[in-house]
C-alpha cells in the first residue's frame, strides 16, 4: 500500500514540475499562481497544498534536486586533471533527464539565482586545479570563469532549444573541446597546457 501511495506522490510531483516548466516558458515565477498551475496539470488545489505551501517552495525543491544531482557528479568525478570529461558528461545527463525544467530555469523567465548556484558550484570545485596549473594568472581567473560559464550556458540553451538532438555524451564532448581550446588560448603564455595533452588524458580515463 505504501508503495502505491509513493508512486502517486511521485506522479503528482512530476506533473507539477512539468506543468510549472511549461508555464515558466511564458511568464516569470512571480506571475504564476497556484490556480494556474493546478489547472495546467488538472489536479485539485488541495492536492497541491498537500505537498507545497506555494509556487516558490515547489521551485526551490526542483532546484535543490537538480543541485544535489550536480553535486553528486562533482563528488563522483572531482574536477581535476584527467577527470573533467566524465564530470561534464554526468552534468549533461542530469540536464537531459530534466530538460524541460532546465530549459525553463535558464530561459528568459528563469531563475537567475539557480544559475548563480551552478556557477558557484563549478567555480568552487575548479578553482584549486586552475590555480595549480596557472599560478601566475590567478588574478585573471575571474575573466576565464565568466567567459566559459556564459559560453557553456549559451551552449546548454541552444542544445535544449534544439530538442537535445545531440546525445549528452556528444554535447559533453563538444563542450569539453571548447573549454580546452579557450583555456589554451587564454593561458598560452604559460606553456603548461595543450588541448592535445588534456584530450589524451580524457581518452585515458575512458579506458
Amino acid at each position: 500500500m505504501q508503495k502505491k501511495v509513493d508512486r502517486r506522490v511521485r506522479k503528482t510531483k512530476s506533473q507539477l514540475r512539468k506543468g510549472l516548466a511549461r508555464l515558466m516558458q511564458e511568464k516569470s515565477i512571480g506571475e504564476i499562481t497556484v490556480k494556474e498551475l493546478v489547472e495546467e496539470v488538472d489536479i485539485n488545489r488541495s492536492t497541491f497544498y498537500l505537498h507545497y505551501s506555494d509556487i516558490p517552495t515547489l521551485l526551490r525543491e526542483i532546484e535543490d534536486d537538480m543541485m544535489e544531482k550536480m553535486e553528486r557528479a562533482v563528488r563522483e568525478h572531482p574536477i581535476k586533471e584527467n577527470s573533467t570529461g566524465r564530470f561534464i558528461e554526468d552534468i549533461f545527463r542530469v540536464l537531459d533527464e530534466n530538460r524541460e525544467v532546465v530549459r525553463a530555469l535558464v530561459g528568459v523567465h528563469g531563475d537567475i539565482g539557480f544559475i548563480r548556484r551552478i556557477e558557484k558550484l563549478l567555480e568552487e570545485n575548479s578553482r584549486e586545479l586552475l590555480a595549480q596549473l596557472f599560478p601566475e594568472r590567478v588574478e585573471d581567473m575571474k575573466y576565464f570563469y565568466s567567459f566559459c560559464l556564459n559560453g557553456c550556458l549559451g551552449f546548454v540553451k541552444t542544445w535544449l532549444e534544439d530538442g537535445a538532438a545531440k546525445t549528452p555524451e556528444c554535447a559533453a564532448d563538444m563542450t569539453f573541446r571548447m573549454v580546452v581550446s579557450s583555456m589554451r588560448a587564454f593561458y598560452d603564455t604559460t606553456g603548461k597546457v595543450s588541448a592535445m595533452e588534456i584530450q589524451e588524458g580524457k581518452e585515458e580515463e575512458r579506458k
